[in-house]
């Protein structure tokens, strides 16, 4: 171990004699942009010298720290291992391999010619920093040694390297139903910071347009996001993964299905259903058609009514598919895709219940996973309860469970949890 690094926030990060480092990261370090940086997927940042040479070989003013690495290390070329692999540093540290660290444009400086790409592990993956989880916490001093481990038998790092992915699409697809609702004049409250969304609306009561996505990946901010809820007056519902707090029991629980596109199964469409693309015109048409189901009901009767606007305007979103399927003219099925740096989620799948049992949905979901692989994605994903019909149906078209987030509904004090 060369050097130990820390700050309350930005870079450079600062040379220390030792630090202790627990799930969160190391004492007495901290980021300013929070809801892209820490969580306990994201605890402590590794950077090799060696890295760091080639970069200032090319002339960049690259420095141990400079870059916001926690631990600058001599001996180890950290982004060229793979994803899960263990580090036992010092007496009792030990670390998993989690992800690659993006470079951001606070980076500029670090740069001659300002592009910070230069740390991209898609460009350059030799010379990128990797964040790592906490495995046993302990305390780290520069001239530590390091012992390089093979992944755990039992580690998960590569199911989470999928599910970051899944839910950074899942909020991006949410994000976009809110703003067309309050686009539209409705009182949906966003705030969308990094990976943490979350919306708020008096007018629309329930689950669809009072959500927080982002805490399976950042739980240390649950309580930014309990505070949002108590600033509107409104309940909540947290998408977590394991209880926000003690003695929280989830209100549902659903998996995580995914795969590579092109390992699903096809399915055709029954004899006598169309399945085509929902027109922005259509909103109107298609909410009253299923505007009565409980699928798309608010919860109660005086709620406005936000799914015409909402399916107006994600049909014409650029990253959105809403696919209507039909017998005879009439809308039987509904499912939508949304797509966001080549990876697609599936979401708003729903057959109406006189034409269930035919294979609807499972056409529906070949139909998304062949978008998908067009438009350049290389992972797909939807989530359904276990043991229910959508969850047989996506293990049947060949997508398999990679884990699993909890819904827990937070009443702000003074109302009805």
């Amino acid at each position: 171990m060369l050097q130990v690094n820390v700050s309350p926030g930005g870079v450079p990060k600062l040379p220390v004699g030792r630090a202790w480092v627990g799930r969160l990261g190391l004492d007495g370090d901290g980021h300013h942009a929070r809801t892209v940086h820490g969580g306990p997927h994201r605890a402590v940042c590794l950077f090799g010298i060696e890295a760091i040479g080639r970069l200032r070989a090319e002339g960049h003013p690259v420095e141990p720290g400079s870059v916001g690495e926690n631990l600058t290390t001599s001996g180890v070329e950290w982004s060229l291992l793979p994803v899960g692999t263990r580090a036992r540093i010092g007496a009792a540290l030990e670390l998993e391999l989690a992800s690659d660290a993006g470079p951001c444009a606070t980076q500029t400086h670090n740069f001659r010619d300002g592009k910070y790409n230069r740390m991209s592990i898609e460009l350059h993956p030799s010379d990128s920093r990797m964040y790592a989880r906490v495995v046993s916490e302990g305390e780290v001093s520069p001239g530590d040694a390091i012992s390089i481990l093979p992944p755990a038998a039992a580690s998960r790092a590569g199911a989470e390297v999928l599910l970051d992915r899944l839910d950074n699409v899942e909020g991006k697809s949410s994000l976009a139903a809110w703003r067309a609702a309050a686009d539209s004049g409705l009182d949906v409250r966003i705030n969308a910071d990094g990976e943490l969304v979350m919306a708020a609306s008096p007018d629309l009561p329930g689950p669809a347009f009072n959500h927080a996505i982002g805490l399976a990946r950042l739980p240390n901010l649950t309580g930014e996001v309990t505070d949002f809820y108590d600033a509107n007056r409104c309940v909540g519902w947290l998408t977590t993964e394991g209880a926000p707090w003690p003695g929280a029991q989830p209100e549902l629980v659903l998996a995580t299905y995914a795969t590579r596109p092109e390992d699903v199964a096809d399915a055709p469409l029954p004899d006598g259903v169309d399945l085509r693309p929902l027109r922005p015109d259509e909103g109107d048409r298609l909410a009253q058609m299923f505007g009565t189901s409980g699928r798309f009901d608010l919860g109660t009767a005086a709620a406005a009514n936000p799914w015409p606007v909402v399916y107006a305007a994600l049909a014409a979103h650029a990253h959105r598919v809403v696919l209507v399927a039909e017998m005879s003219g009439k809308a039987v099925a509904i499912a939508s895709l949304h797509t966001r740096h080549q990876t697609a989620w599936m979401r708003g799948a729903w057959v109406v219940p006189a034409e269930r049992g035919l294979g609807i949905q499972r056409a529906t979901i070949a139909a998304r996973a062949r978008l998908a692989a067009e438009l350049g994605c290389d992972l797909i994903g939807a989530s359904a309860a276990p043991g229910e019909v959508s969850a047989h149906n996506l293990e049947l078209m060949g997508l398999r469970p990679v884990g699993t987030r909890e819904h827990y509904r937070y009443a702000p004090p003074g109302q009805s949890a």
